[in-house]
């Protein structure tokens, strides 16, 4: 999914001149007016980032959200996170669990490499906000904060364990037989997944097993907040068991499974809050821009944006991208490394981002509107995706193919990003998720 821009490649005058026509200044927060009540009426607004370590991506999209729930009334967060350390989260800054901790405190808690996607100062100055904001108001219109991502298979199990424990204990024997099935492999999910390569027998049947027991059990409790967690990490369960299994076949079709329960994740949390509620996602653009105007539909990949748009068309969904030119990042230079502060150098020529420089040479905010044609809207150039590993050298393997108006309904732009600053460092080398290579998206 890399784009290899070709030396002939111009840039016309009429791609410059339809960028500049749509492009809004972005130097403070009342910047932001325009923006808000564009997506305001939006069932979802999905906000991405072109990196997983760049504080203004952070920043910018945490200054958006904050208005939109302030000023537009939106109700939950969605994010590119692990459901149990999310749904922790989410109890926490609706005042219901862990009230002697700051935000700080309770992103010391995430472990899953890399830390530094949650774990960081802009995500803390976000969620002391969001505690805030949710006190000062009634519990029942207090925003939830919601991880939507298929990795946490053992702590899902778990937390399965301990609700059938407390509110069904004649099931508990389908989450035994479930945890006893995964158990040889040691909480590795890589030696779950060569194993299940290797030999015709899985934990697929014991995980559907007690997806449905917890099903059936959980709708006996239709508004509990802790029955639909439960409910939630069995089809977490399911999810993983699934994308652990395929994913070492090489074909990349883990990408499609966990998009797939990103996006179911997205309608159940709507159903459960409410046909009135509205939903801000953040991911990163390879998640959030609609991959049918990317390459990667060529390689038969959706994403979420896709999905969403597809599903919830009728209900308004707005998709917002970002974009930089130079700077700074914070990413790996290895699978499971710690983290460094690494250079991002200017961006390659005919690029998007080259455009979007030359064109502008200050940050901006560009809403696409409803006409996409034009040389600049329409034309597919590349623009730029950085991973959690990354190497400034290799530059031109991290540019996507991509027809930005038919990508996104707006973008963010930046000219110079900086790195996140994480709270804490990573401890030791892990081997972190497969799916994330080569791209670390």
């Amino acid at each position: 999914m890399s784009w290899e821009p070709s030396t002939s490649r111009t840039i016309d005058r009429e791609a410059l001149a339809q960028v500049r026509a749509l492009a809004r200044p972005l130097s403070g927060p009342n910047d932001l007016e325009a923006v808000v009540n564009r997506f305001a009426p939006d069932r979802f607004v999905c906000i991405g980032e072109a990196s997983h370590g760049t504080h203004e991506y952070y920043s910018w999209r945490a200054q958006l959200t904050r208005r939109l729930i302030e000023e537009k009334g939106f109700t939950w967060i969605g994010v590119e996170g692990d459901w149990p350390d999310c749904w922790r989260i989410n109890r926490w800054v609706r005042g219901e669990q862990d009230q002697a901790l700051d935000a700080r405190g309770l992103l010391a808690g995430f472990q899953r490499w890399p830390t530094w996607m949650w774990a960081n100062e802009d995500v803390a100055d976000f969620l002391d906000w969001l505690h805030r904001w949710n006190l000062g108001r009634p519990t029942e219109r207090r925003v939830g904060f919601y991880g939507l991502d298929v990795y946490s298979l053992w702590d899902s199990l778990r937390a399965i364990r301990t609700w059938l424990d407390a509110y069904a204990p004649e099931a508990v024997s389908a989450a035994i037989h479930a945890w006893q099935c995964f158990w040889p492999y040691g909480e590795d999910p890589h030696r779950y997944a060569r194993a299940a390569r290797l030999v015709p027998q899985s934990c697929e049947a014991a995980v559907v097993s007690l997806l449905v027991e917890t099903l059936r059990r959980t709708r006996s409790f239709p508004d509990d907040e802790f029955a639909f967690d439960a409910m939630q990490n069995a089809q977490v369960a399911v999810g993983a068991e699934r994308y652990y299994r395929v994913m070492l076949r090489g074909d990349r079709s883990s990408w499609n499974i966990r998009d797939h329960h990103m996006a179911d994740t997205i309608d159940r949390i709507a159903r459960h809050l409410g046909p009135t509620s509205q939903g801000i996602i953040w991911e990163h653009n390879s998640h959030i821009g609609d991959a049918r105007a990317t390459d990667m539909a060529h390689a038969g990949l959706v994403n979420v944006g896709q999905l969403v748009r597809d599903r919830h068309a009728t209900e308004g969904v707005g998709l917002i991208g970002f974009a930089g030119h130079r700077g700074s990042v914070l990413a790996a230079r290895a699978w499971g490394g710690a983290e460094s502060c690494l250079p991002v150098p200017k961006a390659r020529p005919g690029t998007h981002e080259d455009v979007l420089h030359r064109a502008l040479g200050r940050p901006a905010i560009l809403d696409f509107g409803a006409d996409r044609s034009g040389s600049w809207l329409a034309e597919p150039r590349g623009h730029r995706a950085i991973g959690v590993v990354y190497d400034p050298a290799a530059e031109r393997g991290n540019y996507v193919a991509t027809a930005m108006g038919r990508r996104y309904d707006a973008l963010f732009w930046l000219e110079e990003t900086t790195a996140l600053r994480p709270l804490h460092h990573e401890t030791r080398p892990i081997q972190p998720e497969l799916e994330a290579e080569p791209s670390g998206l």
